[in-house]
């Protein structure tokens, strides 16, 4: 009786250990389900705030200086012709059938070539010659992406800031380009014109 008793208790001690080790396999897999949720939540709540930090950031900063301008059509024309427009510079209207390339300029582009750059969403800063080579440096780096600035002869103002149907015209202060101006008109109309 005493082998039964001894290999009884042996039998049970063996289930006792298995259960404990299946117990400990249980919890560890438990553990490890709720770490990645755990970091889950924490990359997913992340996230969230690196977004809502971009997004806070990366609009507008001041009061909006543009006007609207009644949308004229958008016609192609012969290169080398002439059109109508509503404001100086032009806003819409008739325009060539090519685009000029979104960058910086140091000469003069055709109205006409450039509204078609507004009919695709893009921004044209247009800047009398004779500014300082300061303020022309800092207008380069504003160009490009949706962006086309070039001289324009026909300004009457140092700064004209064009988008389809916006304008937004001012003087420099004291020789100096308020860029966040130039930066918060880009934010607010690229992007915008009927052919994006």
């Amino acid at each position: 009786m005493t082998n039964t008793n001894t290999e009884y208790e042996r039998q049970k001690q063996k289930k006792a250990a298995r259960e404990a080790e299946m117990s400990r396999t249980r919890r560890k897999k438990v553990f490890k389900k709720v770490g990645y949720w755990i970091a889950g939540l924490a990359v997913l709540i992340g996230g969230v705030w690196l977004l809502v930090v971009l997004v806070s950031n990366a609009g507008p900063k001041g009061p909006d200086y543009s006007q609207v301008i009644p949308v004229l059509g958008r016609n192609h024309i012969p290169d080398g012709s002439t059109a109508s427009y509503n404001s100086s510079p032009p806003t819409s209207g008739d325009h060539y059938a090519n685009p000029a390339l979104a960058r910086f300029y140091d000469k003069e582009l055709p109205d006409e070539q450039i509204v078609h750059n507004l009919e695709h969403g893009h921004v044209w800063i247009a800047y009398k010659p004779g500014l300082s080579q300061e303020t022309i440096k800092a207008l380069r780096k504003l160009s490009g992406g949706n962006v086309i600035t070039a001289p324009r002869s026909k300004n009457d103002t140092d700064i004209a800031l064009a988008a389809w149907g916006r304008l937004d015209k001012f003087n420099l202060e004291n020789g100096r380009l308020d860029a966040e101006r130039v930066k918060d008109f880009i934010s607010r109309y690229q992007n915008k014109g009927p052919e994006k």
